[in-house]
């Protein structure tokens, strides 16, 4: 029953006319601590349509950032259940550099349980989001542009490779 939930979703976000809400969508869905990648689906709507680069960029920034807010709330108010791991090397690490540290939200496998744990440490909110929100823009910016010089033919071959 799951997978066939899954598929569906996934039907219907590949689905043409909701191009920039499966952006939106995948993009925040990937920032929460489940193993997404929204980065696809950026180049997805971009190769389908150059016009939509910014906008994309743009709607993606938007929802990963709110999935890395979502993450910060969680480990806010996961705290108390957590108190003994607090003595690791990380927590150090976060108190001594701050909010800067939500730059790296942006990084695969440590991104968002980075911003569960800023939000552990009550980081400052709003310069953790602004700090978020700038590396994983320049997440999207850079990996959807090295996307975009990879030769058509090379997708193509991909394609007839996965049975597509």
């Amino acid at each position: 029953m799951i997978e066939s939930a899954v598929a569906w979703l996934l039907a219907f976000l590949a689905a043409p006319a909701v191009g920039l809400t499966s952006v939106f969508v995948i993009s925040f869905v990937s920032a929460t601590l489940v193993p997404l990648g929204s980065e696809p689906a950026v180049f997805a709507v971009v190769k389908a349509n150059e016009a939509m680069f910014w906008p994309a960029i743009a709607v993606a920034t938007c929802g990963n950032t709110l999935g890395g807010v979502v993450d910060y709330w969680m480990g806010y108010y996961a705290k108390a259940a957590f108190a003994k791991e607090r003595e690791s090397r990380w927590f150090g690490w976060l108190a001594r550099h701050g909010a800067k540290t939500m730059l790296l939200s942006w990084v695969p496998g440590i991104g968002d349980p980075l911003c569960t744990l800023g939000g552990w440490l009550k980081l400052p909110f709003w310069p953790a989001v602004i700090y978020m929100a700038i590396g994983k823009l320049a997440r999207y910016l850079t990996m959807t542009a090295l996307l975009l010089y990879v030769p058509d033919g090379f997708w193509r071959g991909l394609a007839r490779m996965l049975g597509g």
